[in-house]
């Protein structure tokens, strides 16, 4: 019997996975959490003078898979060249327990975050939806408007960044990806909001940064970056006004866009329409009308970090990639 471990690096992981088989291997985990088939407690959280790091663990039971994603948030750490956000994930052999493989857990973060989104845009946006405004142009970006593009076919791109220059530099690059799409800085995050079919919010924000009447009907929104307590980017009356969507109903609760909102009583939790999850498993309703505004909040869900890495680690298993090593003594 292998007794071994292997170790997948980041450059391994970008070989082994891309967007379309994330968005695939996301999708099937949230149906398998609506119908009962998978396993996930509440993430853990240490908070630390200069960061903070998250322990979310999770196990899925067709196919069988288990795994840990040790993930940290340090943002002095620009000033020290080391990235911002740093995640290892460990995938185990349920019935034994044995360390099957470790490997980088920034990228797979990064793309099952962008495949949920693509997910909820997939089956709760308007199927004409052409036009994206992005609030945020930081790592997370790329992958999100990758994801968008393959499930609608997008025609305008308009980008907003905390940083001058930043949103210019970012259209300039995603030119290259994707050609078909005009790509459009802009100054003002109304300008990226108004008459957008999908807005994206990627902001680390405490505070709201989209305002109600900025939104028009019809839109849907992804809200990714409230993804811990204290985090913020929408209007209240935005989040009353729109039909809500969540991938963890306890997640959004207590770390996601709906945490500050519901803590000081400005949101009832009766008021989530459902679980996205339910929605693909066709056990809830989603979009009704033309005229709803959706939204989708996005906490993060270990269930797809585990089942990206399953893909990862049935990948490179068959196309022999990565390093073998003995942590255990046979």
């Amino acid at each position: 019997m292998d007794t071994t471990t292997l170790i997948l690096t980041q450059q391994d992981v970008a070989r082994l996975v891309d967007i379309r088989s994330s968005i695939k291997a996301v999708h099937r985990a949230f149906v398998q959490q609506a119908q009962g088939q998978a396993q996930m407690p509440s993430k853990l959280y240490l908070q630390l003078p200069k960061g903070d790091f998250r322990a979310m663990p999770a196990a899925l039971f067709h196919p069988s898979s288990v795994g840990l994603k040790f993930v940290n948030v340090h943002p002095g750490n620009r000033k020290l060249g080391l990235p911002t956000v740093m995640a290892v994930m460990l995938l185990n052999d349920p019935a034994t327990g044995r360390p099957l493989a470790i490997m980088d857990g920034l990228l797979i973060t990064k793309l099952r975050t962008a495949a949920a989104a693509a997910v909820a845009a997939d089956v709760l946006s308007r199927r004409d939806s052409r036009v994206v405004g992005l609030i945020g142009c930081g790592a997370q970006a790329d992958a999100q408007m990758l994801a968008l593009a393959a499930v609608r076919k997008l025609s305008e791109a308009r980008v907003w960044g905390f940083v001058k220059g930043e949103a210019a530099r970012f259209c300039a690059v995603m030119k290259r990806q994707l050609s078909k799409i005009r790509w459009q800085p802009v100054e003002t995050i109304r300008d990226a909001a108004r008459d957008a079919d999908i807005l994206v919010t990627l902001t680390p924000s405490r505070k709201p940064l989209v305002k109600s009447e900025w939104v028009a009907d019809g839109t849907h929104i992804n809200a990714v970056g409230a993804d811990g307590p204290g985090k913020q980017e929408l209007d209240v009356k935005l989040l009353r006004r729109a039909k809500v969507f969540v991938d963890d109903r306890d997640q959004a609760i207590h770390g996601g866009e709906l945490n500050i909102p519901i803590s000081r009583g400005q949101f009832n939790p009766r008021d989530i329409h459902a679980v996205l999850g339910q929605v693909l498993a066709a056990k809830a309703s989603g979009r009704r009308s033309a005229r709803e505004i959706t939204l989708f909040d996005s906490t993060g869900l270990a269930i797809h970090d585990v089942a990206l890495a399953q893909v990862v680690y049935q990948q490179a298993l068959k196309r022999r990639m990565g390093r073998k090593i003995q942590i255990f003594s046979p």
